[in-house]
């Protein structure tokens, strides 16, 4: 059998004969040896990668139009328009801030508002032996009998605060600080007389009830008319605004940042937008569950999202009830979009779509942009329209 020889860089095969005399060839004959056994190795590698391209590939087939595939799989369009990376949580609107009243001192309830009274701060929030028990705008429960001679504190200034805003202090150049001065017991006297009460320039624990809200609406009662007052709530009032509050999924969390943008779908149809206001972690230890979680040992309590509105005027229309919560996330618009089972892993990384004309059909490499809900933005040689192979 003759030698197939290689001329300049084409590739050749020898017998095994021939290869064997070529050890005795004069020395520039082994620069020859060398670069056939190397090439035949190249062109191995080369075919085992086209091996590898269509065994990962079953859907390659023989050649157009004659694809053989070992998974049933139909098409779908390509699809243009938005896609939004955005989570819906189911939510309700609730008043804001719920709180316990807890009566000090003693005495007989002698007066309840109806639920659903709102009290604004100086009015009366209750009645105990015939004399208001009145709000107050502050954070620090009153623990002391507030008079001259008191020693200086915050709760005075609480106090000088509230004086101020309720108009008790004109004239008098009352200045909001720690001290009790005559002006401050003057101040507390003309208060006294707008009450009705005795005027005696002094501030008794039970008399007043700091509240954070500038107003508040009762939302129930905790004790009786006619009890006596005692360790117990008297009453639970809350803030006016209402609020929605959600309880997302632990792998939602990440989506509602603070002071973050959201859309409330009321219940009667329309929307409000507003604002993540707080984050109540759950208890994560092994408790009975309590209030939105599993109910079973161990159970664990979700964390509540709190969202304060733009409109209070549409909340109220629609009242506590329930809402869905849309958190605004990423946006893709006039985008091309395919479900992510259409999407094909490429050898050399990257991904592409089999894109089906007729009875033919061809591999378009695409660039990934947003993925939500199943779906996939993409980029690449596709037109809206074009039918996709996706897996049944």
């Amino acid at each position: 059998m003759p030698e197939t020889v290689e001329t300049g860089d084409a590739v050749g095969f020898t017998d095994p004969a021939a290869t064997a005399s070529e050890a005795t060839d004069v020395p520039g004959s082994r620069r020859k040896k060398r670069r056939r056994t190397v090439v035949p190795l190249v062109l191995v590698a080369a075919l085992a990668g086209t091996a590898a391209w269509g065994a990962t590939r079953p859907w390659e087939g023989k050649g157009p139009g004659t694809e053989q595939s070992s998974v049933d799989h139909g098409t779908v369009a390509v699809e243009k328009g938005s896609l939004s990376s955005g989570i819906q949580v189911a939510g309700a609107l609730s008043h804001d801030t719920p709180t316990s009243v807890v009566g000090t001192g003693q005495g007989t309830i002698t007066a309840l508002p109806a639920v659903g009274t709102v009290v604004k701060a100086g009015g009366k929030l209750y009645e105990v032996d015939g004399r208001p028990v009145v709000l107050m705008t502050g954070d620090r429960p009153m623990w002391r009998e507030l008079g001259p001679g008191v020693g200086h504190g915050p709760d005075v200034k609480q106090l000088k605060s509230n004086l101020v805003k309720l108009g008790h202090a004109g004239g008098l150049g009352l200045a909001v600080d720690e001290k009790f001065t005559d002006a401050t017991a003057t101040a507390v006297k003309r208060w006294q007389k707008a009450l009705g009460v005795k005027e005696t320039g002094t501030v008794t624990p039970g008399s007043v009830v700091m509240l954070a809200p500038a107003e508040v609406q009762v939302q129930k009662h905790g004790a009786q008319l006619g009890s006596t007052l005692g360790a117990g709530s008297v009453m639970t009032v809350s803030g006016t605004d209402l609020v929605a509050v959600v309880q997302p999924a632990e792998n939602q969390l990440s989506q509602f940042k603070p002071n973050g943008k959201v859309l409330v779908n009321l219940s009667g149809g329309g929307t409000v937008e507003g604002r993540v206001r707080s984050l109540l972690r759950g208890d994560t230890g092994g408790g009975d569950g309590g209030a939105g979680g599993s109910g079973g040992g161990g159970g664990q309590q979700k964390t509540s999202v709190t969202i304060a509105l733009d409109s209070q005027d549409e909340a109220r229309s629609a009242g506590p009830s329930a809402v869905t919560v849309n958190v605004v996330g990423q946006t893709a618009d006039d985008a091309l979009i395919v479900p992510v089972t259409a999407l094909l892993a490429l050898d050399g990384g990257g991904y592409g779509v089999k894109v089906v004309d007729g009875a033919t059909s061809r591999l378009v490499k695409v660039r990934l942009g947003l993925v939500a809900d199943a779906k996939a933005q993409i980029t690449g040689d596709v037109r809206s329209g074009d039918q996709v192979v996706i897996p049944k």
